[in-house]
């Protein structure tokens, strides 16, 4: 197992980030929803394959947001695929840290997702309903 960590570059929105989006049937965000205009986040590499990706938001308090944690569906190679994702995470909490943030906060719906970051000792808070936008 190979696994690397870059940060996203100004073409992985639509190379990569899109068609990953696509294939999972999601909603992408606009780029410029994205911390950094999608170049605000990191992307793990199995050698020179790119297996997920995600961000992180800096708030005017003392919690960061991580979020949009996507990954290649056509990667399926175990167990890289969920050590992958767990080093993805791991790593945008160290970000979080490192940028003077007290708290790491994330919203997920997917259920081996949230045990990705129970192994990484985040502990649920309230269950929710809807998530809401608005663009204006």
């Amino acid at each position: 197992m190979n696994l690397t960590i870059r940060a996203l570059t100004e073409t992985d929105y639509d190379n990569i980030l899109l068609g990953w989006w696509k294939d999972w049937n999601w909603e992408a965000p606009e780029r410029d929803f994205l911390p950094d205009s999608g170049k605000g986040g990191i992307m793990v590499m199995d050698g020179d394959v790119p297996v997920c990706a995600g961000f992180m938001y800096i708030t005017n308090s003392r919690a960061s947001w991580i979020d949009w944690i996507i990954s290649s569906k056509t990667y399926r190679v175990k167990p890289n695929r969920k050590e992958a994702i767990k080093l993805l995470v791991a790593s945008l909490t160290v970000m979080t840290e490192n940028s003077g943030s007290k708290y790491g906060y994330a919203l997920i719906k997917n259920k081996s997702l949230i045990e990705v970051y129970e192994s990484l000792g985040y502990t649920k808070g309230d269950s929710y309903t809807s998530e809401m936008i608005k663009k204006l």
